[in-house]
């Protein structure tokens, strides 16, 4: 089998190269009822029970006051047809624009937090945070999902989800990047395989 990337290696200075990485909107409000959009890339799935993940917010943001006053949040996940409100939202300073206005989203009541939904997201994830931790230039926000909304528009006649209809993006090393192809499903690289199955792989 051939392999590839077995060259020579050069050692760079520690950074975070853990790429490439979901790109989200985070929404959130303040005590007052003001609403504000982030966008995050430093996001992550951290525990499945319960339901937590976390967002690394630089503490001079506009919105990490917000989130430190109310401790809850909404993650709006991003598709191409979002992509460049979701860079307008990581440029522009909710203290000098309306983001909701400027990017053309639509706030939606949440179900169980104060902070609204992006309407035009497939997926919204409203967090409430249990644990705040400073780690440098960062502060680091671990939360539980405490509901879930999906677009059913991205729902198939069975109820079955499809994020992959609403072309999700991701982020790495500056650029935004159109999600690929599926070229597996977990557990098949163990999977027995049905007869006249070929392999995946093409190794000479």
């Amino acid at each position: 089998m051939e392999m590839q990337g077995l060259g020579n290696r050069q050692e760079w200075k520690p950074g975070n190269m853990l790429y490439p990485l979901p790109v989200v909107m985070v929404s959130c409000a303040d005590g007052k009822g003001n609403t504000n959009i982030l966008t995050v890339a430093w996001a992550g799935t951290v525990c499945t029970n319960p339901p937590m993940l976390s967002i690394s917010v630089r503490p001079e943001r506009y919105s990490c006051r917000m989130i430190q006053e109310t401790g809850e949040f909404v993650v709006n996940l991003t598709t191409e047809r979002l992509v460049r409100a979701t860079d307008l939202c990581g440029v522009k300073s909710g203290r000098d624009v309306n983001k909701w206005e400027a990017a053309g989203l639509t706030p939606v009541p949440a179900k169980k937090v104060k902070a609204p939904l992006i309407g035009e997201s497939p997926v919204n994830l409203e967090c409430r945070v249990e644990q705040e931790i400073v780690l440098g230039s960062h502060i680091l926000f671990l939360a539980r999902v405490v509901s879930v909304s999906v677009d059913e528009a991205w729902l198939d006649e069975k109820g079955s989800f499809h994020l992959d209809w609403a072309k999700p993006i991701c982020y790495s090393h500056g650029k935004y990047f159109q999600m690929g192809k599926e070229i597996g499903k977990f557990g098949f690289s163990v999977a027995k395989k049905k007869t006249g199955q070929k392999s995946g792989f093409h190794g000479k």
